[in-house]
């Protein structure tokens, strides 16, 4: 079975955590073809503010001049990746870690001008992968990707690991997160929620910001063919496993017209 596995950047600060995190992946690559996407938004801000450089985001997104995405690729593509990287190694994982830019593996193209370079994920390259995958390796992917022009961007990583998942042929999907899940407007955890109901969260302020995008990415994911999407919380011990084998952990969504 094809896995993708999203690490949301904040579960990767820390290195006991990012160690426990490898550890679950190694066994997670054990059984199945494991592909891993990480963020590292918080990280780049931390970066960007010890050299007096403010971070400014609209809906959620960073506004990226040149000094950002020189940040965003020495952060996210470098200390970031390489963390996550020689954790897995040191797991016995046979880890490679790479960008959207290596290939190319993900094509980009500018989201939006007022946003400066930040990107869509126009398409994934699953030969790469196949191949990696296919030779006992497994693609650690930061978040950024490239066009056929050689212009870098800074990606959502929502976004670049649905691109992943959905050009790979993913059949489980796995956005790990520090929050416990989708929420209700009580402040509930859902165990599921259908599409209809992702979009009822969102149009009612429920589900906003960084959930907001997730339900978006997921709803992609499941159009775009990948099997399974769940949101989960990166920090409950084995959490990969525990949902692997069906344990219902955080929030699954699905299409059907009703919960299952």
């Amino acid at each position: 079975m094809k896995v993708l596995i999203k690490l949301g950047g904040t579960l990767l600060e820390h290195a006991e955590l990012r160690q426990q995190l490898a550890a679950q992946l190694a066994e997670v690559a054990r059984l199945h073809s494991l592909v891993v996407v990480h963020g590292g938004g918080k990280q780049v801000t931390e970066f960007l503010k010890e050299r007096g450089v403010p971070s400014r985001f609209v809906n959620g997104l960073r506004v990226s001049d040149e000094s950002v995405i020189d940040a965003v690729v020495k952060v996210i593509c470098g200390t970031v990746n390489q963390q996550l990287v020689s954790a897995l190694v040191a797991q016995g994982v046979r880890a490679v870690g790479l960008s959207g830019v290596d290939g190319p593996l993900t094509l980009a193209e500018q989201l939006d001008p007022q946003l400066g370079w930040v990107g869509r994920p126009v398409r994934t390259e699953a030969r790469l992968l196949d191949l990696l995958s296919g030779a006992g390796y497994v693609p650690t992917i930061a978040c950024v990707a490239g066009d056929e022009r050689g212009q870098v961007y800074n990606v959502n990583g929502d976004q670049m690991a649905v691109s992943c998942a959905a050009g790979w042929g993913a059949s489980r999907l796995l956005f790990l997160t520090d929050v416990p899940g989708v929420k209700d407007a009580a402040g509930a955890v859902l165990p599921d929620v259908t599409l209809d109901q992702s979009r009822d969260l969102i149009a009612r302020g429920v589900a906003h910001g960084g959930m907001q995008a997730k339900l978006e990415a997921a709803e992609s994911a499941l159009n775009r063919g990948v099997g399974e999407v769940v949101i989960a919380p990166g920090r409950e011990p084995d959490i990969c496993l525990r949902l692997l084998a069906g344990e219902a952990l955080g929030t699954m969504v699905h299409a059907a017209a009703e919960a299952v």
